[in-house]
């Protein structure tokens, strides 16, 4: 599936229906999720470094890029890659960094370091992305306002239309309260992301508050290693039978 035909999955689509973005972190839980039904996946960047060893926003450029290879590679629908804020490449080399990992689009943040950057200048860099890539990339810009200690909906807005007016296909106010998205909504134009949470709505509802893709983060991952840690225990007992498929 090209860059287009993913584009496509985020428009028309129900209220209470947003597209569903599982996050897989190595190619086996892609495959997983790919045979599942899904008709796309979105890797979180945490998920990945986790996997590989590596703190959130520790890994390095070549080794995320080839870890996001190996999951694209593993799948026949399409990927899109969390890549951090870009690891400071120029837009053109980002571009075809993604191309040769066989992505479809990308997360790009607005913060760097734990601050924000200036929407302004992310804005330009965002337009320069677009350029390089023209319509064969999904650009996915994650506005950090809300993790950033701003809870003021409204300077998401702003940063937002910025980066919607640089060419970016969808928005994603990370960690936005559910109660936020109706306002988020009215102010942005094109499609909203947002994470689904164990405590927060589901993503029908999330959908349903305005959200038209909803995606994860590392919370699969993360829920997989707590399975993984109960079977641990498990064989802590001599007794104990090794759990079944």
């Amino acid at each position: 599936m090209t860059a287009t035909a993913f584009r496509a999955l985020h428009h028309g689509r129900a209220a209470a229906d947003p597209l569903v973005l599982p996050g897989p972190w190595d190619a086996a839980g892609a495959r997983v999720f790919a045979d599942a039904g899904f008709p796309a996946l979105a890797t979180p960047s945490a998920g990945v470094a986790a996997s590989l060893g590596y703190e959130d926003g520790a890994t390095p450029p070549d080794e995320m890029f080839a870890a996001v290879a190996r999951i694209a590679r593993a799948v026949s629908v399409p990927v899109s890659a969390d890549v951090e804020d870009g690891y400071g490449l120029a837009p053109r080399e980002l571009v075809g960094r993604l191309w040769d990992a066989g992505v479809v689009g990308c997360n790009l943040e607005d913060s760097s370091g734990g601050i924000l950057k200036d929407p302004h200048r992310h804005a330009d860099w965002l337009a320069e992305v677009r350029a390089a890539a023209g319509d064969a990339l999904f650009v996915n810009a994650r506005v950090d306002t809300f993790v950033r200690g701003v809870d003021d909906p409204a300077r998401a807005v702003a940063r937002a239309r910025l980066y919607v007016a640089a060419g970016a296909d969808c928005v994603y106010p990370i960690a936005a309260p559910p109660e936020t998205l109706p306002a988020l909504r009215a102010g942005i134009e094109g499609p909203l992301n947002a994470i689904a949470l164990p405590t927060g709505p589901s993503p029908g509802e999330l959908g349903a508050l305005g959200a038209t893709r909803v995606t994860f983060g590392p919370l699969l991952q993360r829920r997989a290693m707590a399975a993984l840690r109960e079977i641990a225990d498990r064989l802590q007992d001599p007794a104990a039978r090794l759990p079944g498929p």
